[in-house]
């Protein structure tokens, strides 16, 4: 408690009352204050969000009745301070949901009222950190599709400048940046394969090498390759059986120790969905 001419005062009151002109910090007065239900119409959904579609919002339902995590958001003053052409697109709301456009949009269409969250303005030091908070959670999700992060990617490597400071603050491997902004050279209809599972990851970085007005014929002309019938292979070496193929997996997968969560990646990142959905029917098969 903080103690004003001899009395208390309560530390939550003296922050909400800070205002823009005082000389108290405003962006660590209101860092981290948590606030519940929220009223929706004063929350304005993240007008830069990487992600370009939210999706199907049937899975967060349950927010009709309970709210399980808190959203992120930032106050309207704080984002406009950096993004004052932005006045149009949160309108009147006074607060900005950074992690949590989702629960926003469900609580929107399953009628909740308000929302839990926590106000965070710290994270409109600059440009920067803003949108790595954007990125951060979305990076850690499966239903954040490839081009949104290879878009999210870009953006990150275009406000610090280059890859690598990029690659830093977003901890990943300079390699794993330059893979992702390699997936924005691809041919757009190569580029809607590759969000619908269609096209694996490998693949795209290889035609994205090619020349942009190649790649869709080059994917046509591998894909009929794969189609072809098995058989004797190039210079008459007979193709492997799938038992030889099941006995070479084996090795491979006793020899890097792999963990079912490494193997779950590696087949995600390779196999379309029908192939997934295949081989889980397999796996409940066995006896």
């Amino acid at each position: 408690m903080a103690r004003k001419n001899g009395g208390r005062v309560d530390l939550s009151s003296l922050a909400s009352s800070v205002g823009v002109n005082s000389t108290v910090d405003p962006t660590a007065a209101v860092d981290g204050i948590y606030r519940s239900n929220v009223r929706i119409d004063e929350l304005a959904p993240n007008p830069r969000n990487p992600r370009s579609d939210l999706g199907d919002l049937a899975d967060l339902e349950s927010i009709r009745d309970r709210q399980l995590q808190p959203a992120t958001a930032i106050s309207r003053s704080a984002w406009l301070r950096l993004y004052p052409e932005d006045q149009d697109a949160i309108r009147d709301a006074q607060y900005v949901i950074i992690n949590g456009c989702r629960r926003l949009a469900a609580a929107r269409q399953f009628g909740r009222e308000g929302l839990d969250m926590v106000i965070r303005d710290g994270l409109a030091a600059d440009k920067a950190t803003l949108l790595w908070a954007a990125i951060a959670e979305n990076l850690e999700r499966q239903d954040f599709d490839v081009i949104e992060e290879a878009n999210a990617v870009e953006a990150m490597v275009a406000e610090l400048g280059s890859a690598k400071a990029a690659a830093e603050r977003l901890n990943r491997t300079e390699g794993w940046v330059s893979q992702r902004r390699t997936l924005l050279q691809l041919d757009p209809e190569l580029q809607a394969k590759l969000r619908s599972g269609e096209l694996a990851v490998r693949h795209a970085r290889t035609l994205a090498k090619v020349p942009m007005e190649e790649q869709v014929a080059a994917w046509q002309a591998a894909n009929e390759k794969r189609e072809k019938p098995t058989g004797a292979g190039e210079g008459g070496k007979q193709a492997r059986t799938p038992e030889h193929s099941s006995a070479a997996m084996k090795r491979a997968l006793k020899r890097f120790k792999a963990e079912p969560s490494t193997v779950a990646i590696a087949i995600r990142e390779v196999w379309p969905p029908e192939d997934i959905d295949a081989l889980i029917k397999q796996l409940q098969d066995r006896t």
